[in-house]
């Protein structure tokens, strides 16, 4: 079956949502991710690839700035840890303040969400 979009062409100069979307989720993904237990940027960034089949795939290079910002804002804390041989390795983990912003960025989407599905069926 063919997608609707696939004959749907953006006019010259169009923004995508896609990437607006993913650019303003962008937070609550990785807080989401960090939830369970900490990781370090690679692993966040080939568990958001593997679990969205690459539908939300980021670059280290987007990643990190929103890592740093979380860090600023007292949502994770970060541990260093170094491998009997490697490099070094930055770990995340979500702080309580983490959790709670968490729930209230969840709570904000999940709301978001359900008012735009209920607008596009009408």
């Amino acid at each position: 079956m063919v997608s609707m979009l696939e004959n749907v062409t953006r006019p010259e100069g169009g923004r995508s949502i896609e990437r607006e979307l993913k650019r303003g989720s962008l937070e609550l993904v990785v807080l989401h991710l960090l939830a369970p237990r900490e990781a370090y940027g690679y692993e966040i960034v080939s568990k958001l690839t593997a679990d969205t089949n690459g539908a939300l795939a980021v670059t280290d290079g987007t990643l990190y700035p929103v890592l740093y910002r979380l860090e600023r804002s007292g949502f994770v804390a970060v541990r260093w840890e170094t491998p009997e041989r490697g490099v070094p390795r930055k770990y995340y983990r979500l702080t309580e303040a983490g959790r709670l912003e968490l729930a209230r960025l969840t709570h904000e989407w999940t709301s978001f969400a359900k008012a735009m599905s209920k607008l596009l069926r009408s």
